[in-house]
C-alpha cells in the first residue's frame, strides 16, 4: 500500500434492541435527593442554556440581571401580562 492511499473500515453494525421495555423497575431505596432543589425557591423555573450561551455567564445572577435589563428596554406592548390570581371561591 502507497503512502497516500487511504484506508477505510466500517465498524461493525450492533445487534442492539432499541425498544423500550414495557416496565423499569427503579429502587428508589438507594436514589439520591436532588442536590440542587434547596436553591430552588417555589415558584422559580429552571432554564437549560446552551453551550456556548452558558460559557459567558458564570451564575443564576448574570442571567437574570442582563434579562432584567432587557425586559426594561422592551416597550410595555411586548411584554406578557401579569398572570392572573385565583379568587378563593
Amino acid at each position: 500500500m502507497r503512502r497516500h492511499e487511504s484506508v477505510t473500515m466500517k465498524k461493525a453494525v450492533a445487534d442492539t434492541d432499541d425498544e423500550l421495555s414495557a416496565e423499569y423497575r427503579f429502587d428508589y431505596s438507594i436514589a439520591s435527593p436532588n442536590r440542587f432543589a434547596e436553591h430552588m425557591s417555589a415558584d422559580a423555573v429552571a432554564v437549560v442554556l446552551d453551550p456556548d450561551v452558558a460559557a459567558v455567564f458564570r451564575s443564576s445572577e448574570a442571567v437574570n440581571q442582563l434579562l432584567r435589563s432587557v425586559i426594561s428596554a422592551l416597550p410595555e406592548t411586548t411584554l406578557a401580562p401579569e398572570p392572573r390570581k385565583k379568587r378563593a371561591s
